[in-house]
């Protein structure tokens, strides 16, 4: 038996054979129109995929020119082309091929002229039995199947080129198990009869990447795979055949060779996740969809291998039945197939689901599994109940924000979810909204809560009625039980109540002035508890002007001192004054009152006038002064005012006039030409309008200066106008005279200072020059060196001053003379003391290389050294035999230390 892609390629070898006989044997007859064959034997895979290719019918139309349409039989299988290729319309198995032939219908549309021929389709598994019906080269291996490269004969149209026929595929399972090499078919050219000729083929899988999975031996042409396939990774392989002759000319055209992997069952079912997850309602109906779950097999889907069966091999828990769900085998969709699910019973399933290939066969499919976890979600099936019937609580009377009672419930449904929270509700017993219960969020709890005073002496005890419910509606069909209301008993303690007046505050009116000891009213304040039968006494909290008393038994209010609205502690004619009433409780209770008294103005107060200083001009014009008047009163019993000059002084109206301008102004100028400057006190009599008039003397107070001319005062006496008082002038008096003292003392020190500045100085008088005197130092101490002298004044001498220069009779014997010496070249100063070694060099230097150097034998004079010393002149240098004429016995008067000195140079030759 051969295999499936042999049947195949046999197939066509015969036919290609029996054409090429049948068109060789007939000679060369006239040209007809029509199929190449009355009847087509073609032998197909057992099993066929849609779209695969399956032969070629060929139709000649002797040039005609006319366009030709096929139609097939059975179109819900086969599909024809424009070409005459046909194609499988679906996938089809030998087991399903039609037992009668395939018509194929050719219509030519011009002259609506038809052509019908036969299509015997033979399975592949018979293809042994085709392959005797029809005419085999004897060149051909009983063994192998051979494909043979079409003919290219062109002489005549008689001549039908076979090129254009379709081969098979190849079909080659995966996973073979060898031997490697496996010969799969021999490709041969009818032209190697009479020729050597080398054969190759090429493609992905051959030359290509990857490569030597398929191998040709170039005589024999035979074709073989390598190595086990693997069709998950290549599905199908397309080579293409080529056959030269041994100088590498081409010999045949190329043909195509397909090689279909076929699919074996060598993968199992993959789960896309190992566990899936997945709610459904509790209460659900049987039908309702849970979830989905997938599982991929890498087989080929369009073939049993890769075709997946679910089933669910296990539930737990089994309750209340072990079917309680179902799963659709193709889809993998779970759905409920049994009604009871209930949350608080059983919160989740766990299912086994199983995938299994070959379409769900035990025997022959291979399987795997994953876990399906279902949660039961919670509705609210279960409404809260109340853990008992009656609750109680007490809360002291006039207490608000005050948990009572705390009602507690048992809800089944899931914790902290709107199907468990509690909503409590007040539905009697509180007509007048004293209390709410809000919910705690933490423990579900109804918090009996007071919203509004409660008074013990109106109501003793509350009872009340609360229902529960949950924040979303119960699941229909749910009904609240007789447990889901609950009464709350709350008991009212009596407490010592603070005494209230009433009304508070308390006005009155009265008229102010009224004299000590009045009575103005009497101001008592009321128990709450009016059962305890308690004394009230009263005293005073309040009273900024201390004017009031009250009686401590009866609460009657009188005066202390005269009431006067003009008073500070007055604003806007109402004097508030607190008082307090205390019971004799346990404790002890107190409440405040506020008593108004609203002041009623009398004519109690004198005009005066306003402003009281003022500037005027000496000359009248065109100077006045506006003046008013200024009342505590309130009106009638203020303006409009009347304004008079005093008579007396009898100059005031001699040299003043006032003028009315209103009720409440009036203008005082100069009545006179010219009034000298200074200060006038005026006397003004001023008089309201009450019904008691008041008059009152009032003196403007007016400076008379020189005026510019803008009328602005321009004499000197402007501090006085500008306010500053003798405490303000002598302030700054005594500023003044500290600052002088310290600019004094400041004077001092500077001179101080340059005084002790001078006294240091180096240059000082002759008689005091330290280099004429033994200074005394240290036992380690050095000479001069040592000192912080200014030598500069030594290297300098041309800058002392001429009048600092001594007379010729107390001059010095080493001191530079005056008279003019031979000028030297000018050399540099002296250096700091440290280098006066490289000094003095550069002095012997520039004296060698003098040509005006003195020609006695002596030392240069480099620089000044100070006047009136005792020593002689250093011009000339006796040798030391010369010390013998010293006498130096003065040296031990200096003290032990030239002592030595004078041994050696003032003693006697031993």
């Amino acid at each position: 038996m051969y295999s499936l892609h042999e049947g195949s390629g046999l197939f066509l070898l015969a036919v290609l054979a029996g054409l090429q006989i049948a068109a060789e044997g007939r000679g060369t007859p006239p040209c007809r129109p029509g199929f190449s064959e009355d009847v087509y034997k073609v032998v197909v895979p057992d099993i066929t995929e849609k779209g695969q290719p399956l032969f070629n019918v060929r139709f000649f139309d002797c040039g005609r020119g006319g366009v030709v349409r096929f139609e097939c039989s059975n179109p819900s299988d086969f599909r024809i082309e424009a070409d005459g290729v046909v194609y499988a319309a679906r996938s089809i198995q030998h087991s399903t091929l039609p037992a009668l032939p395939l018509l194929i219908k050719a219509s030519d549309t011009a002259t609506q002229q038809q052509w019908v021929t036969q299509v015997r389709l033979t399975p592949s598994t018979h293809s042994s039995q085709q392959v005797e019906e029809v005419a085999v080269p004897p060149v051909m291996s009983k063994d192998l199947q051979e494909i043979v490269f079409p003919s290219r004969n062109t002489d005549s149209t008689l001549k039908r080129m076979k090129r254009d026929w379709v081969i098979p595929p190849i079909n080659v399972p995966e996973n073979s198990r060898g031997p490697f090499p496996q010969e799969l078919v021999r490709i041969r050219s009818d032209h190697d009869k009479n020729r050597s000729l080398r054969y190759s083929v090429t493609g992905p899988g051959a030359d290509q990447p990857p490569t030597g999975i398929f191998i040709i031996d170039p005589i024999s042409g035979e074709l073989s795979v390598n190595k086990p396939l693997d069709r998950e990774h290549i599905p199908s392989f397309h080579l293409r055949a080529h056959a030269v002759d041994l100088n590498g000319n081409q010999v045949e055209n190329p043909i195509d060779i397909v090689i279909n992997v076929i699919d074996m069952n060598d993968n199992r079912p993959e789960f896309t996740h190992q566990i899936w997850n997945g709610t459904v309602p509790e209460g659900s109906k049987p039908g309702t969809f849970v979830m989905t779950v997938t599982s991929v097999d890498k087989d080929d889907p369009k073939t049993a291998n890769g075709m997946l069966r679910y089933k669910i091999l296990s539930q737990n828990p089994e309750s209340p039945t072990s079917n309680m769900f179902t799963i659709n085998n193709k889809t993998g969709g779970i759905i409920t197939v049994a009604a009871g699910l209930d949350r608080e019973k059983v919160p989740q399933y766990t299912l086994i689901i199983q995938a299994t290939d070959m379409e769900g066969n035990p025997m022959y499919g291979l399987s795997n599994t994953a876990t399906a976890v279902i949660r039961v979600t919670d509705i609210n099936d279960n409404p809260p109940e109340f853990t008992a019937e009656t609750f109680f609580g007490e809360v002291p009377e006039n207490r608000v924000n005050v948990i009572v009672a705390n009602l507690t419930v048992t809800d089944k449904d899931q914790p902290n979810t709107p199907a468990w929270n509690a909503v409590y509700k007040i539905t009697g017993g509180d007509p007048t909204g004293r209390f709410s219960v809000p919910t705690d969020p933490t423990t579900n709890e109804g918090l009996v809560t007071v919203v509004k005073p409660i008074d013990y002496e109106i109501s003793r005890t509350y009872v009340l009625t609360v229902e529960a419910r949950n924040e979303v509606p119960l699941a229909r069909g749910i009904h609240s039980p007789r447990q889901s209301t609950a009464t709350v008993s709350i008991r009212v303690i009596d407490v010592n109540e603070s005494p209230y007046f009433e009304p508070n505050p308390k006005l009155i009116k009265l008229e102010e002035g009224m004299m000590p000891e009045s009575t103005l009213t009497t101001f008592t304040a009321q128990d709450p508890d009016r059962y305890l039968m308690q004394a009230i006494r009263y005293s005073k909290l309040s009273d900024p002007a201390n004017w009031l008393r009250i009686d401590p038994m009866t609460g009657r209010i009188k005066t202390i001192a005269i009431l006067d609205r003009e008073s500070p502690y007055v604003k806007d004619s109402l004097y508030n004054a607190t008082f307090l009433a205390s019971d004799n409780g346990i404790p002890p209770a107190s409440g405040t009152g506020t008593l108004q008294i609203y002041l009623l103005d009398i004519n109690d107060n004198a005009p005066k006038v306003y402003p009281q200083e003022a500037e005027i001009c000496e000359k009248p014009e065109p100077n006045a002064i506006n003046i008013t008047a200024l009342d505590g009163d309130l009106n009638p019993n203020a303006g409009p005012f009347a304004f008079e000059l005093a008579h007396r002084p009898s100059d005031v109206r001699r040299n003043w006039t006032i003028t009315r301008i209103s009720g409440d102004y009036a203008q005082v100028s100069l009545k006179i030409g010219f009034l000298e400057s200074g200060i006038y006190e005026i006397p003004i009599i001023i008089t309201d309008s009450g019904n008691l008039p008041m008059s009152n003397t009032s003196y403007l107070r007016i400076k008379v200066c020189q005026c510019d001319i803008n009328g602005d005062c321009t004499d000197q006496q402007h501090i006085m106008a500008a306010g500053l008082g003798t405490g303000a002038i002598i302030a700054i008096l005594l500023c003044i005279i500290i600052l002088l003292i310290l600019v004094l003392l400041f004077v001092v020190w500077m001179k101080r200072r340059d005084k002790e500045r001078q006294a240091k100085q180096l240059l000082i008088d002759p008689e005091d020059d330290v280099r004429d005197n033994i200074l005394k130092y240290d036992e380690e101490g050095g000479g001069e060196e040592d000192q912080d002298y200014d030598l500069s004044q030594l290297q300098q001498p041309d800058t002392i001053e001429p009048d600092a220069i001594k007379p010729v009779g107390i001059r010095r014997l080493d001191e530079r003379p005056l008279h003019p010496e031979p000028q030297y070249p000018m050399r540099s100063a002296a250096p700091h003391p440290g280098d006066i070694g490289d000094f003095i060099n550069e002095g012997l230097k520039a004296a060698d290389n003098d040509p005006t150097a003195p020609p006695y034998d002596s030392l240069l004079v480099f620089d000044y050294e100070g006047s009136g010393s005792t020593a002689g002149s250093l011009s000339s240098l006796n040798s030391s035999s010369s010390g013998g004429d010293q006498d130096y016995d003065y040296l031990n008067d200096w003290g032990p230390r030239f002592r030595k000195l004078a041994d050696m140079y003032g003693g006697s030759d031993d």
